[in-house]
């Protein structure tokens, strides 16, 4: 019979040999990267999600019923009874992008806003959302500090872009209602 002793110098010896401790190096990577594991939750939220619904241009809801705010853009109003013009738009145009499908998503420095929805740069297939939007003139720039802080030059140049191109809501609209 083992003392635990004998238990604990076996176990030692175990993780000093190479294939062991690269078999649960293996272990631990393939976890951290596994869809829904634990380890997947950063410090504000998951940093991988599956987008349930799309409630407007610029929110999501995720498959855990979390909402998700986009960083650095507001699209013009198509929920609460409002449709500001290019709200549907921009509604329909992030749905195309995101709804039902896997998204990363990587966060500022305020986690979550005052409804409680987090705060999120959104890619989807590599992919943008926050800057897509933009460049294709469904949203303007809204930069609320700290966040967006070291992004928002380019997220202003390429409203500037957008705005001189009248592409999308700076063509068709009479009134921009995010600007």
């Amino acid at each position: 019979m083992l003392s635990a002793t004998d238990h604990r110098d076996a176990a030692s010896a175990s993780l000093r040999r190479p294939g062991v401790v690269a078999l649960a190096l293996g272990l631990g990577a393939a976890a951290a990267t596994w869809p829904g594991c634990a380890s997947d939750e950063g410090r504000c939220g998951p940093a991988h999600a599956t987008v349930a619904r799309v409630i407007d241009g610029d929110t999501v809801e995720l498959d855990d019923g979390r909402r998700v705010r986009y960083l650095l853009v507001d699209t013009p109003e198509s929920t609460g009874g409002k449709h500001d013009c290019y709200g549907s738009e921009a509604a329909d145009f992030n749905r195309s992008l995101v709804e039902g499908k896997a998204i990363g998503l990587e966060y500022d420095e305020v986690c979550e806003d005052d409804y409680g929805r987090l705060l999120a740069y959104v890619t989807v297939a590599g992919r943008e959302v926050n800057a897509l939007l933009v460049e294709r003139g469904f949203a303007c720039v809204l930069q609320i500090p700290p966040n967006g802080e070291a992004r928002v030059d380019e997220f202003e140049s390429l409203e500037a872009a957008a705005q001189q191109g009248q592409t999308g809501l700076w063509g068709a609209c009479a009134e921009v209602t995010c600007d």
